[in-house]
């Protein structure tokens, strides 16, 4: 079997010589919660840290009056199974165990410590999305093959699908778990948009931190706000009828943003670009631009056009 590595140190966390492969092969029956998962106390913390020097174990102290810790728990105890026995969930509960609390440094919960050869090699504080948690992980153990989607998966697989309920559906729980992590209200505002409920996006987006108002997926889902206001309706875009005038084009091409079709959207801005770069004080380049905004710098689409306009530019 092959270590598992510390990445800031380069060491191994286990020894190859251990037995433990962290995942479940396919001649092993399946990890169950009771194999993986422990009530951590005074009486068998020595057993665990002992147990550390062969597999690691991921200790979450938490209180059973905290609605935080409860959803990170129920988060971790999942991510325990489906990592197969890479890592062991030892749970602290530091109401009861006040002096393991304070022996650990624990001063507010949840409060999540990797530990490795008896010692602490990592940790995180706080309820971190499942996102995060998943990232935090993969630092550390191989991620499963068999992985099911993520929340945030879901929810944009469902709006590539145009399952824009459903996406919104996903956003809005991730919301209520996680009302302080800022980019589920961003994704739930453009799920409102994909189903044309702009004034409930734009007042989702007007109430978040001045910081997280500038950020630059907000100003995407703004700009896509913004697309859906300044097109012409359906019924306007067929009376154009065979015109192919500069302002038929971008008309025709910004009911295709706003409608979603941002390939054949940014495609039409570009041909317009080529044909009347000054049409409109340059409108169709900005326009561009404020679509790259809406798809964010990562997007395929992004990457691609913003290519060919560097061409077209320069």
């Amino acid at each position: 079997m092959s270590s598992i590595i510390d990445p800031r140190t380069g060491e191994a966390l286990t020894s190859p010589e251990s037995g433990q492969d962290g995942q479940a092969s396919g001649d092993q029956p399946p990890v169950r919660p009771e194999d993986v998962i422990i009530d951590l106390n005074a009486g068998n913390i020595q057993q665990v840290l002992e147990a550390s020097m062969k597999v690691p174990v991921l200790m979450d102290c938490w209180t059973p009056d905290s609605e935080p810790c409860k959803q990170l728990m129920a988060v971790l105890e999942r991510l325990a199974v489906e990592y197969g026995g890479a890592f062991l969930l030892a749970k602290l509960d530091t109401q009861a165990n006040p002096e393991i609390a304070s022996q650990l440094g624990v001063q507010s919960v949840p409060d999540v410590k990797l530990i490795s050869q008896g010692g602490l090699v990592d940790g995180f504080q706080g309820a971190l999305p499942e996102k995060q948690i998943r990232e935090w992980l993969n630092r550390y153990f191989p991620a499963p093959e068999d992985a099911p989607p993520s929340p945030e998966e879901q929810a944009e697989a469902a709006l590539n699908e145009g399952d824009h309920a459903g996406a919104r559906d996903i956003y809005q729980n991730l919301v209520s778990q996680y009302p302080d992590h800022y980019p589920y209200q961003i994704g739930l505002a453009r799920a409102l948009v994909s189903e044309g409920r702009r004034d409930e996006a734009r007042s989702l987006l007007d109430n978040l931190p001045p910081e997280e108002r500038d950020a630059p997926s907000a100003r995407g889902v703004r700009a896509s706000i913004e697309f859906g206001e300044q097109a012409l309706s359906s019924d306007e875009i067929a009376a154009l009828g065979d015109r192919t005038d500069s302002e038929a084009q971008y008309q025709r091409a910004l009911r295709q943003v706003a409608d979603g079709q941002y390939e054949a959207g940014l495609e039409a801005l570009l041909t317009l670009m080529k044909q009347d770069r000054a049409y409109n004080d340059d409108a169709a380049r900005k326009t561009l631009l404020q679509v790259f905004d809406a798809l964010g710098a990562d997007h395929p689409l992004t990457v691609t056009y913003r290519r060919k306009l560097f061409a077209l530019l320069y």
